[in-house]
């Protein structure tokens, strides 16, 4: 049997949205996590790199809009480029959301990404999808040609 990937294993695929946040950019790490997520299985389907504007950063943090942090956690993912990508196969979101690890990067397991190369709470290197409603949301909202 060849390598094959979950997409190719399983009919009961998923897509799901990850995002490397400012910090994980300037320091280096987009292969790096994108890698994990290939070695794992999933199949890369959209890939952009962009510095999101601040309605579009509004728009795709708007779950949180009423949240005390929400002004800093769009202040902080428009502070420089970001790198969205689309990643497919099975149970995409879940298991994407196990590799990622806590929101709080110090309460994060080491072999997760935030666990490894996380700093902060805001500066925790990825974002990930909760959920297929998020995943529907958040792409149309990062992958949308909203300008400041």
């Amino acid at each position: 049997m060849g390598k094959e990937t979950y997409q190719e294993m399983s009919s009961s695929t998923e897509e799901t949205l990850i995002v490397v946040k400012p910090d994980g950019v300037r320091r280096g790490l987009v292969g790096e996590i994108l890698g994990r997520f290939e070695t794992k299985g999933f199949v890369v389907k959209r890939l952009q790199m962009l510095t999101m504007s601040k309605p579009q950063a509004e728009e795709f943090y708007s779950v949180h809009k009423e949240k005390p942090f929400f002004k800093e956690l769009v202040a902080f993912i428009t502070s420089g480029p970001v790198v969205g990508a689309v990643l497919s196969g099975k149970d995409a979101v879940a298991t994407v959301r196990r590799m990622v690890g806590a929101t709080k990067s110090w309460e994060a397991a080491a072999g997760t990404i935030r666990g490894d190369f996380g700093l902060g709470l805001t500066d925790n290197t990825i974002h990930a999808s909760d959920s297929a409603e998020s995943f529907t949301k958040e792409q149309a909202a990062f992958f949308s040609k909203t300008k400041g």
